[in-house]
């Protein structure tokens, strides 16, 4: 642009002024891509910089199905130096005064005097509100796809020292870059849109098709268990669930309680493998007010709060063998005594257990009780591993995806051969290993598509796990029930560290290895140091 000063006595640099608008709406445009904040400016600038007045965008409205394009309005969005009212009467039909002949013509127009213009409509801001001198309004079109989807119009006393066709050059660009932050949002409102209407699908995909109680997939052995659960549902027998450790055990047995008629009670969940055993007969059960040192209040046991409910014991076959005649009390009478108390309450509980060991195994060693397990045995329901339904690895997957994208706030998807690359996996954690396979990647993974090159370094290093050992058959337990004494040094820390390894990492598994409880192992790891 040529270099001009205000030939009169102000002595005004307009290139200088031109320079630091563009400057500004730069820096703008830097700082947000938001268009309304960057247009709000804009307008600002070129009223303060430049005393191109009352500036506005009028943009084209949301189309009415049926309506043809004569019949279409368009509206001002941004606007500086007019009033609310003012803004609210800016609406223009296509071809109706300056500002929709522009909208229609897709030209260009310049009123040098708009008391001499028939089509000057005076809409926003009435002839008595304008300065006395002769006022000039230019109005540029703004395009996107070649389309004219708006105008950016201004008014211009015509007395100024500055060159017209300077103020068109600045307008022209300030238009240019309004164009293209509007169709910038429009891409990414339409990228929005499709992220959404594929979330929602897969969203509902998971909820109807494929998920019930929130058990995703549609396998054959997943039907069955789930069809055997369905059955027993409205029963009140004990449900005992079999099946390898990450199977989603706690999942099936809120299912249970969910599809029976206590769905509105309580459903509590424990699990006896996190219980030290001196604790045991106070968390169940509870215990009154001086049971012993530190009970300075009563406190309802597990079974208690589950009252009306459901109760859901985990890794049953933890329990203590002490632990496993009271346990068989309550479920047959309906009763208990808090710890420390005399008198009997009674509780109306359905019980859901669940073990990954072999219970029958157990009571022949004399590691459980032989009338509590017929009395947990009446709907024993064995839960698949995730090998034995592959065709669910696709499903779950996509839910662990989704789930970690939203928690995340990640976007995140697999290509086609990364799927296949999971399905060709053993996963010997199960669910659960997939679980945590999945946000893993979400959170590390370098880019939003990950290929099976980008996944491999995700995925353990053997496809298939090792076989496992078979756990030496237990020593009958010596008169009166009680298990020997072995050291906490009993088994050299390698020792502990090769049956993990024989066991790909689950304690449970490799704890029976060695002849020993699942807290008793983790105690000799934390001696170890190990863990």
């Amino acid at each position: 642009m040529p270099h001009r000063t205000d030939p009169d006595h102000t002595g005004t640099d307009w290139h200088a002024q031109e320079l630091l608008l563009m400057r500004e709406v730069m820096k703008l445009v830097g700082r947000s891509l938001a268009p309304a904040f960057v247009l709000r400016e804009m307008l600002h600038l070129m009223s303060e910089l430049l005393g191109l007045n009352r500036g506005r965008m009028v943009l084209a409205d949301e189309g009415v199905p049926g309506q043809t394009r004569d019949q279409r309005t368009a509206s001002i969005r941004h606007a500086y130096g007019l009033t609310a009212g003012q803004v609210a009467s800016g609406v223009y039909r296509w071809g109706e005064g300056i500002t929709g002949r522009v909208l229609q013509t897709g030209l260009p127009a310049i009123v040098q005097d708009v008391d001499a213009e028939p089509l000057f409509l005076f809409r926003c801001v009435p002839r008595s509100q304008l300065p006395p001198q002769t006022v000039a309004f230019i109005a540029l079109p703004i395009e996107v796809n070649g389309a004219t989807i708006g105008v950016l119009a201004c008014h211009r006393i015509r007395s100024r020292q500055r060159h017209l066709n300077d103020d068109l050059a600045v307008l022209r660009i300030l238009a240019t870059l309004a164009g293209r932050l509007l169709q910038l949002e429009q891409l990414v409102a339409e990228e929005t849109r499709q992220l959404e209407e594929r979330n929602a699908a897969l969203a509902r995909a998971l909820d109807t098709s494929t998920a019930r109680y929130g058990l995703i997939g549609r396998s054959p052995a997943l039907l069955q268990a789930l069809g055997e659960l369905e059955r027993v549902s409205q029963s009140q027998a004990t449900v005992l669930l079999l099946g390898e450790s990450g199977t989603g055990k706690e999942l099936f047995a809120r299912a249970v309680h969910l599809a029976s008629g206590r769905h509105d009670q309580p459903f509590i969940k424990v699990n006896c493998s996190a219980i030290p055993d001196t604790l045991f007969e106070s968390e169940l059960f509870g215990y009154e007010r001086g049971a012993f040192t530190g009970a300075n209040t009563a406190r309802a046991g597990w079974f208690e709060q589950a009252n009306g409910g459901t109760i859901f014991l985990d890794e049953i076959g933890e329990l203590p063998l002490a632990m496993q005649s009271k346990l068989l009390r309550t479920l047959q009478e309906g009763t208990l005594v808090r710890l420390g108390g005399t008198r009997e309450q009674k509780v109306n509980v359905r019980l859901v257990a669940a073990t990954n060991r072999d219970l029958a195994r157990d009571v022949q060693a004399g590691q459980f009780r032989q009338d509590l397990y017929y009395r947990l045995n009446v709907i024993p329901i064995r839960l698949p591993s995730l090998r034995e339904r592959r065709e669910d690895i696709r499903a779950l997957a996509l839910h662990f995806v989704n789930r970690a994208n939203q928690a995340h706030e990640r976007n995140v998807h697999l290509a086609p051969e990364a799927m296949a690359r999971l399905e060709a996996h053993d996963w010997p954690g199960n669910i659960r290993e997939l679980g945590n396979l999945i946000e893993r990647l979400v959170l590390l993974t370098d880019h939003p598509r990950v290929t099976a090159v980008a996944l491999e370094r995700f995925m353990p290093e053997s496809l298939t796990p090792l076989p496992a050992t078979e756990p030496p058959p237990a020593l009958p337990l010596p008169a009166g029930n009680v298990r020997d004494y072995q050291s906490a040094r009993s088994h050299s820390p390698q020792a502990l560290q090769d049956a993990l390894q024989r066991h790909q990492g689950n304690q449970t598994q490799a704890a029976q290895s060695l002849g020993l409880t699942l807290r008793q192992f983790s105690y000799r790891l934390r001696k170890a140091g190990l863990r």
